[in-house]
This record gives C-alpha cells, sequence and structure tokens, in this order.
C-alpha cells in the first residue's frame, strides 16, 4: 500500500447515500461515537417492535441472530465462532480475563499511560485484590509506544492490558511484537481493541492474544452497549463472573431448563452477557457488520489513509499561500488567535464542523473579535471552535484571563 498509484484502487467511493447524515454536516469522528447507518436503523427499529407482538417471538430466535452476529464478528477479526462472547462493554470484557487469569504478588500488570480506563480499572482492582504490582508505562518522548511497552515487558510481567490504538493521541502500538514478548516471559496480553476494529486490519491468528474486548459502537458502526469478547481456546473453560441459562448446555430446550445443568454452551458463550438476546440491538450490529465486511477492512483502512493524507496536503498548500502579516501591524494576542484559529483542523463552508487548535498554541492567550472593536481572549489549544454556515461563525470555548467562558462571533 505504499505506492499510492497502485494502492489508490483499494479505496472505497463516497458511502454518504447510506447514512442519515444532513447535506450540510461533515461528520468525521467515528472515534468518539460512529453513524448507524440506514440499514441498521432499520433494522434496529423492526426489531423494536417485534417486542409489541411477543406472540411472533419464537423460541428458536434467542439464539438465531445471536449466532449470525458472534460469526459474522469472528469473521472481521479471523476467529472462529466459538471464540467470541458477548459482552455489553469492554469493562464487562476485562472484568472476565480478570476473574480468570491468575497472577501473584511478585508479579506486574502493565498498561499505558492515559490508555482508556475500561482496560485500567479490572487490572488496578485485580493489583489491589493480589497485592501484584500495576505499572503504567509512561509516554515516550518520541512517541513510539511500541518499543517503550517493551522496555517493561520482563520476567515479572504477568499481565499486559493495552489497546491497539492509543485513544489519546492514535498512537499505535505493534501487538505482534507485543504478544511474543508476552509469550517469551509467560505473560497474559489482553487487548481494548475498540478504537481500531473496523478500522484496521486485527487478526487474533497472527496476534494471538489471551482477550480482546471491542466495543461495536465505533469502527463497528453498531449501537452502544453492545460488544464482543474474543477468548483464546487455552481460556475458554474458565469461569464466568455471572451464570445465565442461556449459557448452558441445552437452553435451546425451554421446556428443560429447571434441569440445572453443570456445563456450559461450547467455546467462549459461557462468557456471555445476560439476555445477549436482544432483539433491538442484535439487528443492528448485524447489519453493521454486514457493510463492514462488505466493504472490508483493508479498503476501509485505505480509504481513511488517503483521505488523511489528502487533507493533509491541503493544509500545507493553504499555509504556502497564505501571505505573512505585515511587520509590526498585528498584536500579539491577534497573531496568536489567527495561528490558533489557522492551524484548527478543518474549515469548511456551509458545512457544521468541530475544530481544536493544535498544543503548540496552547501558552499564547488568542484573541477572538466580534463586531467592531470587540475582543474576547481565550486559550489556543483549549479551545474548541466550532465553525458552521456561510457566515462563519467562531464559537471558542474555554477559560478566558477571568476565568469564564467566553463566546466569540466572527
Amino acid at each position: 500500500m505504499a505506492n499510492s498509484d497502485s494502492s489508490a484502487g483499494l479505496a472505497l467511493a463516497s458511502q454518504r447515500h447510506l447514512f442519515e447524515i444532513p447535506d450540510d454536516v461533515a461528520f468525521l469522528n467515528c472515534a468518539y461515537i460512529s453513524p448507524l447507518p440506514k440499514a441498521s436503523l432499520i433494522a434496529g427499529d423492526r426489531g423494536l417492535r417485534r417486542k409489541a407482538q411477543p406472540w411472533t417471538i419464537a423460541a428458536a430466535d434467542f439464539f438465531t441472530t445471536s449466532e449470525t452476529v458472534r460469526k459474522l464478528f469472528a469473521d472481521l477479526i479471523n476467529a472462529n465462532a466459538d471464540d467470541i462472547a458477548f459482552a455489553p462493554a469492554v469493562s464487562y470484557g476485562m472484568a472476565q480475563a480478570a476473574h480468570n487469569i491468575p497472577i501473584r504478588k511478585t508479579q506486574r500488570i502493565v498498561t499505558l499511560s492515559e490508555q482508556f480506563p475500561s482496560n485500567v480499572y479490572p487490572w488496578m482492582d485485580l493489583a489491589e485484590r493480589t497485592g501484584a504490582a500495576f505499572v503504567s508505562v509512561p509516554r515516550p518522548g518520541d512517541d513510539d509506544w511500541t518499543a517503550a511497552l517493551l522496555s517493561f515487558i520482563d520476567a515479572s510481567t504477568g499481565i499486559v492490558a493495552v489497546p491497539q490504538c492509543h485513544w489519546t493521541d492514535g498512537g499505535l502500538i505493534d501487538l505482534e511484537a507485543i504478544a511474543t514478548a508476552c509469550r517469551s516471559v509467560g505473560a497474559a496480553l489482553c487487548v481494548d481493541a475498540t478504537q481500531s476494529v473496523g478500522a484496521l486490519p486485527f487478526d487474533v491468528k497472527r496476534v494471538d492474544p489471551d482477550f480482546v474486548g471491542v466495543a461495536s459502537y465505533k469502527w463497528l458502526l453498531g449501537p452502544y452497549s453492545l460488544g464482543f469478547l474474543y477468548v483464546a481456546p487455552r481460556w475458554q473453560r474458565g469461569r464466568p463472573i455471572e451464570h445465565n441459562w442461556i449459557a448452558r448446555e441445552d437452553s435451546e430446550d425451554f421446556a428443560g431448563l429447571v434441569n440445572y445443568s453443570h456445563d456450559f454452551q461450547p467455546g467462549a458463550r459461557r462468557f456471555d452477557v445476560g439476555e445477549r438476546s436482544n432483539f433491538a440491538l442484535m439487528p443492528v450490529a448485524e447489519a453493521s457488520l454486514k457493510l463492514i465486511l462488505q466493504w472490508t477492512v483493508p479498503r476501509i483502512s485505505e480509504t481513511l489513509r488517503l483521505r488523511h493524507r489528502r487533507a493533509g496536503a491541503r493544509r500545507i498548500r493553504h499555509r504556502q499561500r497564505a501571505a505573512p502579516p505585515p511587520r509590526g501591524s498585528l498584536s500579539r494576542t491577534a497573531l496568536s488567535r489567527r495561528r490558533a484559529v489557522g492551524s484548527a483542523e478543518a474549515s469548511r463552508r456551509r458545512q457544521r464542523l468541530c475544530l481544536r487548535a493544535r498544543t503548540c498554541h496552547a501558552r499564547d492567550p488568542a484573541c477572538v473579535e466580534h463586531g467592531r472593536g470587540c475582543r474576547e481572549a481565550v486559550r489556543g489549544a483549549e479551545s474548541r471552535i466550532v465553525v458552521t454556515g456561510s457566515g462563519c461563525r467562531v464559537i471558542a470555548l474555554g477559560k478566558s484571563a477571568r476565568g469564564d467562558r467566553p463566546r466569540a462571533k466572527l
């Protein structure tokens, strides 16, 4: 994919028609929360309406859709359907992992500084309960998270709990290298892949992690409160944190549910969250996963890469064309304001965008002018700037020197 001419053919054309996004809105933030495709909305509405006519819901319906979704997600990460459990959140999945991975008080649990809390709190709790050391790898000066993490993995490491993509800066972690280091010292690898699966390739057969948690509401274009937990075969005979009827053997036989069983459904199903057969959310996940598998993750990833590169090139050209201000004609605060707003990530007339000034201007107070001679002082990188409409209305939210929240209009 290094060759742009050959890789450009992989890029997807615009898929805007598949979403209910108004023409005057450019939404670019699936890393926060993704929009649902139209097909997923229709599927969810149809599923929710089934509850209005419960006599149409058969016993088999408690299993069919969820098993279809299980297989679809497994295909996405090159796993088997038996390796997948349903979890309402990554925190739930990591709680399952922490409940099953043994660790001694002489060992360490290694995480990254500032990683998302769902893959931190379960391990903090485990460290407190067992006496193990909880270690957070500090942010490296060269932004090489992989090298920094590798330097912390040694014979005392029992668990490494990290993301594939760091949520605060987008830094990528080479999970294959980390997994190799973990195996060499007998440590378990637990991954929060919410910020990457669906946008970046992830192959469990190449990485060989122990547990992988993924929420569906970001790059999987799915609903909130429905996610997935990959459980490596070596852990599939573990003990779940909850015991529900559907996870037990022969649960398909409703008449025999009172014949209580000590045995579980095969594979990772014992770790399924209770009431997994959500008739509103499962159809949404099914429709969205089918769309992603139709697009394919390599094409999605390449499309994002090319869009990012083109946007960066446009910003560079724009800055090169911009003439420098006359010397001495602008005050320091006015210059700071111009730089802060000019270094925001994007601007597009007649479309609503959320922009953030770059951190290099965080120390300089910016000056936003509105009306004639009226100014409000804000801070550069702390400001959240919203540009909307052809009139280029700018709202800067942040603390001024007086400690209030200024609002300014240009």
